[in-house]
This record gives structure tokens, C-alpha cells and sequence, in this order.
């Protein structure tokens, strides 16, 4: 049987055909015709332009024809592409067949026919047999037994918008009646078919515009998050998670780059450059949550120079990467480990680049492949700029901060360096004060030491000059001039022998002595003192007399400086105690003499002048003497190899405070010192 084509010479105007429509329903309407038109007019009216309308006119075509399958292809057109929906209905006999998703969709012929898609009239194929050979879809033969076809191209606008087929599974000879009735009621479809074109337009249109909305709203983040105090890391994590979460991928990674050549910026364009990228951040879908790099964890890394998908940004002139299907180009495309392409073999890399360098990555990753939008695209180029803009910030900020913290340590160190210099100054100051002061003091001492025995030398040698004098008073002023004499020459002397001491021009003459029986003598000598102020002395010596290797006349004179400061600091009726003792300390025999007295006490501010020369306790400026006892009992005794210490301690509910003086001396000398 052979196919017969009934078509017009010409595609009439959408316009005149509408109005024609009316007329021609009149001419040829029957109570069915209007019945099918106004059924198909009610479900539009009732039902919202979903695929579930289209069923149901597919249902009630299939019906009124009485054809074994319905198909209904919506086609909506654009610039970009054009999209088809097709919607089934077929007979329970078809649907007891073993494979009814395999039937063949006879759009793919009609839509692709310049004649078909101009035709105002039915299209019809009695027998599809004659045909089949030469008919191909998807690079199969049609596989089920459809034998005949009636379909019509609907209209609406002035463009194609879909297509009714209606499919007998055995050869059939349409009537005149059947075309006439499909052509009356292609208007009532083309009319369901713009319907649901537009709902699915504007459905789309919010799709997209939703889209949109998302990705101002992250860009507007990033915006936000690159002005936050968030530490860098940080914010790429959040940026990561949130691009990655926000396109539905199901994986993102971001990647730095820490390049190795110093030389990098000067190389020719498309080399690949030495170095390390590092995974800083990673999201994934199955976690809904991004990773970082912890401090204790090694990140995981890899050289450029092992991964051809990487390279592929600096051989393409830093173009973003898409592989749709990595399985097609594994033997060709090498890449490491890190990515998984075995199982997320769709890839999106985005170089972050600034000035013409690569920083690193964002890349993106799905199990499917997916057709990524421009906009989408545009989308993940904003975010590496942010990124980018981000990464350089935190570099300068931090390489700012590295200059400021130099500058700060440096200004520290001079600040510091100036504050010592000040402290330095400051106390050389007070030590020149300091010395002025005691030179004022030492010369209003000395002057006093000096002028009032020779004042009293001076009257007493006027005196001696009187004629008539009498004997008595001339011993008597003889006696003075002596006792004034000496004063001066003690003097004299006890700056020569500090001098010498200090020097260190002699070494001490050491002889044996009874330790016991020296300080009961010079304890003797002090009786006229102590008597003078109701002082006592307690001496605490041990039973068997200690015997000791010292200079006789040096240990005299410290000794004799210790009693007579005691009594003279001492408070009257007071008693001062002498103690001594023998003792071994580090494998060393010693001698350990303490003297003490109550009377005002020592802080320990003067405890560190004390022994100085013409230094004098707070307590003694108005007591007579040179200031020079003290610091030569200690010159001495250092010249005797001994020490000397000074402790003052407070007397409970009193005023007065208990003051030693603890000297201590080798009982037996080096042989060295011998």
C-alpha cells in the first residue's frame, strides 16, 4: 500500500484561518464535532496548562478517534534552542505490551518536515510499512508495530507550536470526516499548547529570575564576608561551601597556588610554571559542610606539573576548564588523585586571577554531566574575582602588618634604648648629686675635724703665751696641744692606711693570738665610755680560749672601731653584747666575733652605705666623728681575708631595734698568705 500526502499548495495566514474557522465549523457542523470542541474548550478552561491537560485532551482525541495512541508534542522556540514536551495516551491494549516507552514518537518526522510544518491540513500515513526502512530516530529503527498516521502541525501566532498525532497499530484508511475533525479541532489544541508554552515560559522565567536572585544574594555575602575581620582562610571556606552549595554541585574544592620560580612573571605565556597547589578548603554535598586544612594535619597538595587538568588554565591563556564527561578524555587529559574523576568525572576549574597571575582555583565538581549555563558561569568568574580581590587584600594587609610590626619593634627598641639611656643619665645625675652631696658633707666634717683641734691648739698655744701663767694651767693646755696633736695625726693616718689598703701594697703579717684574751682587753679599755653613758658589756667567749692567725694591729683597730660604734650608738643603760665563736663552713675553720647594741636602727638603704667612707647613718649626722671608723674596720677587714655584714631587728613594742655587726675571720690562714 502506498503512503498518500493530502496537503495545500499554500500555508494560509493564521489570522483568516481563525476567522474562517466559525464559518467552516457552521458549514460542517454535527452535535459531535461541537461535543469534541467543547469538551476540549472546558478541560482548557478547567484545568491549569500542565501536562496533566494535556493528558486529558490526549485521553478524550484518543477516544473520539478511536486510535490505539494519542500523542500530543508541545514545541516552544527560542533564540537559544527549541524544546518539545511530548504527552501519551494510549489504549489498554497498548499499555498490556511489553515495552510502551519504546513507541515510536512521529514528531521527530513531522517537526523535522519543511512540508509538514507548512501544511494547514491533516497529515496522513495509511501504512508506515512502505516507509519504515528509511525511517530513523535517535540511529534506530522504529521498533513497534505502528502502521498508520494521522497528525496535523497546530498553529498559533504564525508559528508551529506542536503537533497531534493520532497512531493505529494496523493500516487504516482515514476518511475525509476524520481530517475535517482533526483540523476543526487543531485550533482548540494549538491554543492548549500556547497556554501551556507560556506557563512553562514564565515558570522557567522565575526559575531563572529565582536563580539570579541566589546569586546576587551570594555575591552580595562574599561582598560582605570580604569585608569582615574573618581570617582568610576562613572567608574561602565560607566562599567555597557557599558557591559550591548554591550552583548544586556536588563537590567544591579551592586551591592556591605557591609558586616555586621567582622568574615566573617574565616567562612567554602558555608554560607551565613551577608550583604547589594546595587544597585550602573542600565542600561536599554527602556532608552538606566544608573542610579545612587543619594546623595539625598536612594538606593535601601536588605539583602543576602532575596535573594536565590544571596545566590546561596556562595553555589556554587562563580560560576556565569544562569537561563534561572526563571517562571520554581520561587517555588523553591526566589529572591527580584529589579530584576523584572515577567518581565526579564532571569538572568545572576557574582559575583566581589577578594581573595576569594565576593565584589558584575554584573548581567544581558533579557525578553527571551537566551543561553549565552563562550565567552560571559568569557567576563562578565574580566569585574568583572576589576571591582573588580577597586573597590579594589579606597578602598586602599581612605584608603591611609585617612592615608596621618591624617598624614597632624597631621604634620599641629605640624607645626602650632611649628609656635606658634616660634611666642612665638619670642616675649618673642622682650619683653626681649624690657625690656632691657627700663632698659637702665630707668637707663640712673634715673642716670641723680639721679647724676645731686646731682652733683649740691655736687658743691653747695663745694661752701658753701669757705672761704669769701658772704651772697647773700650763700642763693643762700642754695637754691639750698633745691630745689635739694626735687627733689630727689619727686622722692623717687613717686616710693614709685606707689609701694603702685600697692599693693593696702590703700583705698582711699574720701572727698566732689569744682570741679570749684580746677582747677581754679591749673590752677593758671601754670602761670609762661605759661608764660615762650606764652602759654594760656582755662578753659570751667560749671555755677553752680559740687561738687565730691574724694581723694583731688590724684586728685591734676593727675590733676597737666595732666596741667604740656600739657605744656610741647606744641607748644608756643599755646593754652591748660581744659573742664568739668557731665554726666550719665549706671545710673552712672561721672565727665568728657579733657585736651587739640596741639603739636606733638600720634600714636597709643605709645597710648599703654604711661601710662607706664619710658615709654615716641617718642616725649619727649629729654625733661627732669622721665617718672613716666603718669603712676602715671593713678595708681591714677585707686586707684580713674576712667579711663584715651588718642586720638590724625591730624590738617588739618599742622604738629601738637590736643592731650587730658580725665579723668573720679564717682561723687559720693559706699558705699562700703566710
Amino acid at each position: 500500500m502506498k503512503k498518500r500526502l493530502s496537503l495545500p499548495p499554500q500555508c494560509p495566514d493564521d489570522l483568516e484561518r481563525l476567522q474562517s474557522y466559525p464559518l467552516k465549523l457552521m458549514q460542517h457542523q454535527n452535535e459531535p464535532t461541537l461535543q469534541l470542541v467543547k469538551k476540549i474548550n472546558h478541560i482548557i478552561a478547567n484545568n491549569s496548562a500542565t501536562t496533566l491537560m494535556l493528558q486529558e485532551i490526549a485521553r478524550l482525541l484518543g477516544n473520539a478517534f478511536k486510535v490505539d495512541c494519542c500523542c500530543l508534542v508541545t514545541v516552544s522556540a527560542s533564540a537559544a534552542s527549541t524544546e518539545s514536551i511530548v504527552v501519551n495516551w494510549c489504549s489498554d491494549e497498548y499499555l498490556a505490551m511489553p515495552n510502551p516507552s519504546q513507541m515510536f514518537s512521529p514528531e521527530h518526522l513531522l517537526m523535522d518536515s519543511p512540508v509538514v510544518q507548512c501544511a494547514a491540513e491533516p497529515f496522513t500515513i495509511e501504512d508506515i510499512s512502505t516507509i519504515q526502512d528509511s525511517l530513523v530516530v535517535g540511529g534506530q529503527h522504529l521498533p513497534l508495530p505502528i502502521r498508520s498516521v494521522l497528525a496535523i502541525p497546530t498553529r498559533f501566532a504564525g508559528q508551529n507550536n506542536g503537533v497531534i498525532s493520532l497512531i493505529k497499530f494496523q493500516p487504516y484508511n482515514w476518511s475525509d470526516s476524520e481530517k475535517q475533525l482533526l483540523n476543526f479541532v487543531e485550533s482548540s489544541c494549538a491554543i492548549a499548547f500556547s497556554q501551556f508554552a507560556q506557563v512553562n515560559l514564565i515558570t522557567s522565567q522565575e526559575e531563572h529570575l529565582q536563580k539570579s536572585e541566589e546569586h546576587q544574594s551570594l555575591i552580595k555575602q562574599l561582598t560582605i564576608l570580604s569585608k569582615s575581620n574573618l581570617e582568610l582562610n576562613q572567608m574561602l571556606q565560607l566562599a567555597i561551601s557557599s558557591t559550591a552549595e548554591s550552583l548544586q554541585a556536588d563537590r567544591g574544592l579551592l586551591i592556591l597556588l605557591k609558586y616555586t620560580d621567582p622568574l615566573f612573571r617574565t616567562q612567554p605565556k602558555k608554560q607551565i610554571p613551577k608550583a604547589k597547589a594546595t587544597v585550602v578548603a573542600e565542600w561536599n554535598r554527602n556532608t552538606s559542610s566544608y573542610s579545612a586544612t587543619k594546623p595539625d594535619v598536612e594538606p593535601q597538595s601536588f605539583l602543576i606539573s602532575e596535573c594536565g587538568l590544571c596545566q590546561r588554565v596556562f595553555t589556554d591563556s587562563g580560560k576556565a576548564v569544562i569537561i563534561d564527561d572526563y571517562t571520554d578524555l581520561q587517555d588523553t587529559l591526566t589529572a591527580v588523585s584529589l579530584f576523584t574523576l572515577d567518581i565526579l568525572p564532571a569538572v568545572l576549574l576557574v582559575p583566581l586571577e589577578n594581573q595576569g597571575k594565576v593565584l589558584g582555583f575554584i573548581v567544581l565538581q558533579q557525578a553527571t554531566a551537566r551543561s553549565w549555563q552563562a550565567s552560571e558561569l559568569n557567576l563562578v568568574e565574580m566569585v574568583c574575582v572576589q576571591m582573588s580581590n580577597a586573597i590579594i587584600q589579606s597578602q598586602t594587609l599581612r605584608q603591611v602588618q609585617t612592615l608596621v610590626d618591624e617598624r614597632t619593634a624597631k621604634l620599641q627598641s629605640s624607645l626602650e634604648l632611649q628609656a635606658k639611656l634616660h634611666e642612665k643619665t638619670r642616675q649618673y645625675v642622682e650619683q653626681l648629686r649624690e657625690l656632691n652631696h657627700l663632698k659637702d658633707e665630707f668637707l663640712s666634717n673634715m673642716s670641723d675635724r680639721l679647724r676645731y683641734p686646731l682652733t683649740n691648739m691655736q687658743m691653747s698655744i695663745k694661752n701658753l703665751r701669757l705672761p704669769g701663767i701658772q704651772p697647773e694651767r700650763q700642763a693643762r693646755y700642754m695637754d691639750i696641744l698633745e691630745q689635739e696633736c694626735t687627733k689630727e695625726i689619727n686622722l692623717i693616718n687613717d686616710l693614709l692606711t685606707l689609701q694603702k689598703l685600697e692599693s693593696k701594697q702590703e700583705r698582711p703579717q699574720f701572727e698566732t693570738i689569744d682570741l679570749n684574751t684580746r677582747i677581754q682587753g679591749l673590752a677593758a679599755n671601754l670602761n670609762s665610755k661605759l661608764a660615762t653613758k650606764t652602759l654594760s658589756i656582755n662578753l659570751d667567749l667560749p671555755q677553752d680560749s680559740l687561738k687565730i692567725q691574724t694581723e694583731l694591729e688590724s684586728f685591734n683597730r676593727i675590733l676597737q672601731e666595732l666596741l667604740t660604734n656600739a657605744c656610741t650608738y647606744s641607748e644608756p643603760e643599755t646593754v652591748i653584747h660581744v659573742q664568739a665563736f668557731h665554726q666550719v663552713e665549706q671545710l673552712v675553720d672561721q672565727v665568728i666575733i657579733k657585736v651587739t647594741n640596741t639603739g636606733r636602727g638600720i634600714s636597709e638603704e643605709e645597710a648599703t652605705y654604711i661601710f662607706d667612707r664619710f658615709r654615716r647613718g641617718k642616725g649619727g649626722r649629729w654625733t661627732p666623728g669622721t665617718g672613716l671608723g666603718l669603712a676602715l674596720a671593713k678595708s681591714l677587714v677585707q686586707h684580713l681575708n674576712g667579711a663584715i655584714a651588718v642586720e638590724s631587728t625591730s624590738i617588739p613594742d618599742s622604738e629601738q631595734s637590736q643592731v650587730s655587726f658580725t665579723l668573720t675571720l679564717p682561723q687559720f690562714s693559706d699558705e699562700s698568705e703566710l
